[in-house]
C-alpha cells in the first residue's frame, strides 16, 4: 500500500468531508471542543484527516487519539495510530511521533503499514539532524533506525529513501569528525587531529571527506616530521582522488620538501596503502 500517497489523497478528500463534521460542534471547533463519545470511529477518523488537511496537525493528532481511545478494537483504531504517528511528525513533535510509530510496529508487526511506521520512526530521528555542531547521538539512532527499514523491510517502497538518508546521515558524522580534527589542526594540536582524521579513512571511507582527511594528515605529520605517514597518505589520494584539490594540496606540500607520494614506512596508513591494493578498500 503506498502509504504517503494514500494519505495525500485521503486529505483531499476530506476536506468536504470534514466540514459536515466541523458543522455538528460550531462553526469553528477548537481543541476539547468536541464530545467525541457522540462520534462513531469513522467520523472521529475523517475529522482527525480532515485537521490536517486544515494543517493543523497537532489537534489532528489529539483527534486520532480519540480513535484509538473510544474504539480500541476496531480497524479505525489501527488506521488511526500510524496517521498520529504521522501527524506528530508534521507538527514537528519528534518524541511523540516516535511513540506512536513504535506502538504500531509493537501492535501490527505484521500489517503492511509496518515498513512506513518504522521510516517514520527513523524519521523522528533523521529530521532533526541539521547542523554538523549538534550532538551525534540523533545521529547514530537515525542510522539505526535507518537500517532497521533498509533490513526488515528491503523490499517496502521506503527503503530506497532510508538507503539515501542512511549515506547523508553516515557523511554527517565523517563531517563531525572532520570539524573536529580541523580544530585540532588549527591549534597545533597533531596527535589529537591525526586521531580524528583516521576514523573517518577507516570508519567513514566511502563518505565525500576521505580526500581532505588524507590531506589534513599529509599536513599534519609533516607538521610532526613523520615524513612516511606523510608520503604514505600523499600515495592514497593519488591512487584514488588524483582529480581532486586535495590531491594537487598534498603534492605541492610533498614535492616543496623533495619527498614523493608513495607508500613508506609500516604504520597504520601502509595497511590501508595495501588492502587499496588489494581492491578491499574504496
Amino acid at each position: 500500500m503506498k502509504t504517503r500517497k494514500r494519505i495525500r489523497a485521503n486529505l483531499i478528500a476530506t476536506l468536504a468531508a470534514g466540514m459536515l463534521i466541523s458543522g455538528c460542534s460550531g462553526d469553528k471547533v477548537e481543541r476539547g471542543d468536541v464530545n467525541y463519545e457522540n462520534f462513531t470511529a469513522k467520523q472521529i477518523y475523517e475529522r482527525g484527516e480532515y485537521d490536517l488537511a486544515r494543517n493543523e496537525p497537532d489537534i489532528a493528532a489529539t483527534v486520532f487519539g480519540e480513535v484509538e481511545r473510544l474504539y480500541p478494537y476496531s480497524d479505525y483504531a489501527k488506521r488511526a495510530v500510524i496517521m498520529q504517528a504521522y501527524a506528530y511528525h508534521k507538527d514537528e513533535d519528534y518524541e511523540n511521533s516516535r511513540a506512536a510509530a513504535q506502538r504500531f510496529i509493537d501492535f501490527y508487526p505484521t500489517d503492511e503499514d509496518a515498513a512506513y511506521a518504522q521510516y517514520l520512526l527513523a524519521l523522528s530521528y533523521y529530521d532533526q539532524i541539521d547542523e554538523v555542531g549538534r550532538d551525534q547521538g540523533l545521529t547514530f539512532q537515525a542510522l539505526q533506525s535507518l537500517r532497521e527499514v533498509i533490513e526488515r523491510y528491503p523490499d517496502s517502497e521506503y527503503a530506497r529513501s532510508a538507503v539515501l538518508k542512511f549515506d547523508l546521515a553516515f557523511d554527517h558524522l565523517a563531517s563531525k569528525e572532520m570539524e573536529v580534527g580541523r580544530y585540532y589542526l588549527r591549534r597545533d594540536h597533531f596527535t589529537a587531529a591525526i586521531n580524528r582524521f583516521r576514523v573517518v579513512v577507516e570508519d567513514f571511507q566511502t563518505t565525500t571527506h576521505t580526500a581532505e582527511a588524507l590531506h589534513r594528515l599529509v599536513e599534519a605529520y609533516l607538521s610532526l616530521g613523520l615524513t612516511d605517514e606523510a608520503q604514505t597518505a600523499g600515495a592514497i589520494l593519488g591512487h584514488n582522488f588524483r582529480g581532486t584539490e586535495w590531491y594537487e594540496d598534498s603534492y605541492k606540500l610533498l614535492t616543496g620538501r623533495g619527498l614523493t607520494l608513495e607508500a613508506a614506512g609500516d604504520g597504520w596508513l601502509r595497511q590501508v596503502y595495501r588492502q587499496m591494493l588489494k581492491g578491499r578498500w574504496l
